[in-house]
């Protein structure tokens, strides 16, 4: 075997055998971190208890919601009706929702998303996502933002935070959230 021929082989060889070792090592630590995490997580967590709404979301994939506190005569939309009107695949519009771009409410045992929240094309209304994440970073809870948006307000164009989103006051309801934070 030549020099270049020895050392082509030792090289494949090396990388053959470190790639499986690091894989098991990786693989054997991933395991243990893994599983301590789930253990604590175990403990912190019985799952005999019902758990249910944005704060209380036990896995990844739960899909984050509000009770109905909302007045009925407030529209709301199905998520279903809500992946048609803006033409996504309802995962996307659960995504949305775990990413806070939207709040759901369980109407009648179904999830639904305001009416307000979308503007005349059908899309998210502008100010609204970050509407929702600077009162999240207040500390409110996604039923209190409801709440806090669609209550009666008559010193707002429409007469409530979210009828105002609508029109010229966007710029007022965003700086009153703000000061909701302090």
């Amino acid at each position: 075997m030549t020099g270049a021929r020895l050392a082509a082989v030792t090289r494949a060889r090396l990388a053959a055998v470190t790639g499986a070792r690091l894989a098991a090592v990786t693989g054997a630590r991933l395991a243990a971190v893994t599983g301590a995490r789930l253990a604590a997580v175990t403990r912190a967590r019985p799952s005999t208890a019902r758990r249910h709404g944005p704060d209380n979301v036990d896995r990844v994939s739960a899909i984050p919601y509000s009770e109905d506190v909302l007045d009925r005569s407030v529209p709301v939309l199905q998520l279903v009706d809500v992946a048609k009107q803006l033409g996504l695949v309802i995962t996307r519009v659960h995504q949305l929702l775990r990413d806070r771009q939207l709040l759901a409410i369980k109407r009648d045992g179904v999830l639904a998303v305001p009416a307000a929240f979308f503007d005349d094309d059908g899309r998210i209304l502008a100010g609204i996502p970050g509407l929702i994440a600077v009162l999240h970073d207040g500390g409110f809870r996604d039923d209190e933002i409801l709440n806090w948006m669609f209550r009666e307000d008559d010193t707002l164009t429409g007469g409530s935070p979210a009828a105002a989103m609508h029109t010229h006051a966007r710029r007022e309801v965003m700086r009153r959230a703000q000061a909701l934070g302090f």
